[in-house]
């Protein structure tokens, strides 16, 4: 039995009966399918939550800085193109093998599973080198080209030079936390991100303020909070508690093994490494038509569809490991009761906050600015930006159910078509046909978002009936 196989490997005298292990690794194919997914994506939700909020404390800290406090936070946002491509990286290899590795266990293939957690662990060591030196080498070059000014240039190649020294801890800590995740530890995966957001707001003011390293301390504190998450969820996944476990007989790189969770990991890479070019594009014509406030409002509206966003991939990462066991176990019935359990959730809450921001959208303008015409312009553009947010829940409902059973062409197709085939196009297209140019550019988003979720939900209906045949 597992259990005796860590009491008897690692000498823990508080794993003595092997019915314990068992009992844990199965109750993703046992327990009520409402609670599981109420235990799994409350923490999830949370850590999305944390991350954000330690995000925006950095930003607080980063803007206060004496004299150069402004100058310091352009710079810094003008880096975060380059810091979402590091994050989509993990994703690239984690958001396709953590899933995978949830199969192989309903499968009962623990075996596989282990070596899909190696496999991703050194594939993940290799792209941070490879980015580390990228990001070293040209990071002034790529900046200039996302936009920094001669004015904010030397505060953000200060930052990205310390920060891409540290990229082996964020690909790692993003990255492998997943297979926690994975495992049904959902409150474990939270506190690897609580620990780093506690560490960074504490180290925060005392690298910025106390050693007087301003923004370069900042990146300081980034580094060392993502290495000690890091630290921590290593320890977690070679130690007694985790379910697979990473071991260095399973770390030799494996085609077999990689190349399904490379493909299935691309469509959580577009989704991420896209916003990159989609927030250039956004603001490029925003600018062009509208202005400083059209660009300002661009800034909220993007905020608060990111905060909106969260909880809808919070109740997604809980399903995934819930869909995924099944999925590899071949219980039809679980698989389709937590897809539809997944998809009233979300669509529900995607409603109810449509409802909100159609109802009181100065509301959400109010949160991020003072200034009387930006939240006017702001309350305006929300309703246009937001239009098809009603409808957003189906589309992350069974875009991550894709990713969650295998069907890598399914969520790669779907990846692609809201983001390139569709938004792209229309800023550009709309704006050149519309006479009202801000407007259309505007109603990309909408327009988009309700075309993909219609064609998703018609994809959906096909291929999981098609999939779970493949169970029976």
């Amino acid at each position: 039995m597992r259990g005796h196989f860590f009491a008897k490997k690692f000498g823990i005298p508080g794993v003595k009966n092997p019915a314990t292990m068992v009992k844990n690794r199965e109750y993703l194919g046992t327990a009520p399918i409402k609670k599981l997914l109420f235990q799994l994506a409350v923490p999830a939700i949370t850590a999305q939550l944390i991350n954000m909020l330690y995000n925006l404390v950095d930003r607080i800290f980063i803007g206060h800085i004496p004299q150069v406090g402004p100058l310091a936070l352009t710079g810094v946002g003008v880096c975060m193109p380059m810091i979402m491509l590091v994050s989509a990286f993990a994703a690239f290899v984690s958001m396709g093998a953590a899933p995978k590795a949830s199969i192989f266990m309903g499968e009962n293939d623990y075996e596989r599973a282990e070596k899909t957690l190696g496999n991703c662990f050194v594939l993940q060591l290799l792209i941070s080198v490879l980015l580390t030196i990228v990001l070293l080498i040209w990071n002034r070059d790529f900046l200039l080209m996302f936009g920094c000014s001669e004015n904010t240039i030397d505060y953000a190649v200060g930052y990205m030079k310390i920060y891409s020294m540290g990229t082996v801890f964020v690909q790692l800590a993003l990255g492998m936390n997943a297979f926690i995740t994975a495992q049904g530890f959902a409150k474990t995966s939270m506190f690897t991100v609580l620990i780093g957001a506690v560490c960074n707001m504490i180290l925060d003011p005392i690298f910025i303020y106390g050693f007087q390293m301003g923004l370069r301390g900042a990146a300081w504190a980034t580094i060392f909070s993502q290495a000690v998450s890091c630290v921590w969820i290593l320890r977690f996944l070679a130690g007694p508690k985790t379910l697979i476990c990473l071991k260095r007989h399973y770390m030799k790189l494996t085609a077999s093994i990689l190349l399904p969770c490379m493909t299935l990991g691309l469509s959580p890479f577009i989704m991420q490494a896209s916003e990159s070019a989609i927030t250039v594009c956004f603001n490029a014509s925003l600018q062009k038509y509208g202005g400083d406030i059209a660009v300002g409002a661009m800034t909220i509206l993007a905020s608060v569809m990111m905060f909106a966003m969260l909880p809808l991939q919070g109740l997604a990462q809980g399903a995934q490991p819930i869909t995924s066991y099944n999925f590899g176990a071949k219980n039809v019935e679980r698989v389709r009761k937590t897809f539809f359990l997944l998809l009233r959730t979300c669509t529900i809450y995607s409603a109810v906050l449509w409802l909100a921001v159609m109802a009181v959208p100065q509301l959400f303008a109010i949160i991020f600015t003072s200034d009387s015409s930006l939240i006017e312009f702001t309350s305006w553009a929300i309703r246009i930006y937001m239009g098809g947010m009603a409808l957003f829940g189906a589309q992350i409902a069974c875009q991550m159910t894709f990713i969650a059973i295998g069907n890598a062409k399914s969520s790669i197709t779907v990846a692609v078509l809201r983001k390139f085939i569709l938004l792209i196009p229309l800023i550009y297209l709309l704006s050149a046909v519309m006479p009202q140019k801000t407007l259309a550019i505007y109603l990309a988003e909408p327009i988009s978002d309700t075309i993909s979720v219609l064609f998703t939900v018609c994809l959906f209906a096909v291929q999981f009936k098609k999939a779970l045949r493949t169970l029976r």
